[in-house]
């Protein structure tokens, strides 16, 4: 039943952006220590098109066993480059050693989309696990909004289904908009840049409405990194005297069952 729900939502003309906070590594499952290179991009991944100027991120930090590791003074500005331009974005190197889950956040500064009069700011986490054992990948970390996996995020299964849920101020978000999107174009975090388009997205964005719980579920047709975005969630509604678009990201990571 939840699989047949989505499908039926994915037809409705709901409004949808495609912006998305890309927070990227190319290794989500370590088995050794190991040095990552991250990438922030505001992008539109799922049409492999236009980058985003981003201006300094307001933090930029992980989670790991219960501590917060800031790694704002890591990043270093980088010009990102799509298919059609380049944009500022920001890079990292970041040293993993423990075991355990690793829940990368960006706050975002707010970006000003001209076409819609507003500000966006989209407050995105991924996940790394180091050798396999799970400390807290399914607890939320009290941002302003967020979306909580309810599915291990770093080895979800292709024809399976990935759930979340929406929270807002720490409470679930009923009816939230949650647009689906997956990464097109395979990043390369060496020339800074979207790969080549691999497939053709649909006409229409994909979207999903959270419950009475703010849970959604999705079915996953394909590997690759596959993005959720609750759309206007967050409790904060004006940035600068304009109307500002407070959303939640989540990044996972989907693989073939061999």
């Amino acid at each position: 039943m939840p699989v047949v729900f989505c499908l039926l939502v994915l037809l409705l003309p709901l409004p949808v952006r495609a912006h998305f906070q890309l927070v990227y590594s190319p290794q989500v499952l370590l088995d050794h220590p190991a040095t990552l290179e991250f990438r922030l991009v505001f992008a539109h991944p799922l049409a492999n098109g236009v980058v985003m100027d981003m201006e300094p991120p307001q933090a930029f930090w992980y989670h790991h066993k219960g501590q917060r590791v800031d790694l704002l003074a890591a990043l270093r500005t980088i010009a990102w480059r799509g298919p059609d331009n380049s944009a500022a974005a920001y890079g990292a190197s970041v040293s993993l050693k423990r075991n355990g889950d690793y829940v990368f956040v960006v706050e975002p500064t707010p970006y000003l989309e001209k076409h819609e009069d507003l500000y966006i700011q989209q407050i995105a986490k991924s996940h790394v696990n180091k050798g396999g054992l799970p400390t807290g990948w399914e607890q939320p970390l009290g941002l302003k909004t967020e979306i909580v996996p309810l599915v291990k995020p770093t080895s979800v299964l292709v024809g399976g289904t990935f759930s979340g849920q929406v929270l807002s101020g720490g409470r679930p978000v009923a009816g939230a908009q949650v647009e689906v999107e997956w990464l097109n174009g395979l990043p390369d975090v060496q020339a800074n840049a979207f790969g080549s388009s691999r497939v053709t997205p649909p006409g229409a964005a994909l979207v999903v409405i959270t419950d009475a719980n703010g849970v959604f579920t999705f079915g996953i047709p394909r590997a690759g990194t596959w993005g959720f975005g609750a759309l206007g969630v967050g409790p904060d509604t004006h940035y600068k005297d304009k109307k500002l678009s407070q959303d939640a990201v989540l990044w996972i990571n989907a693989v073939e069952l061999h």
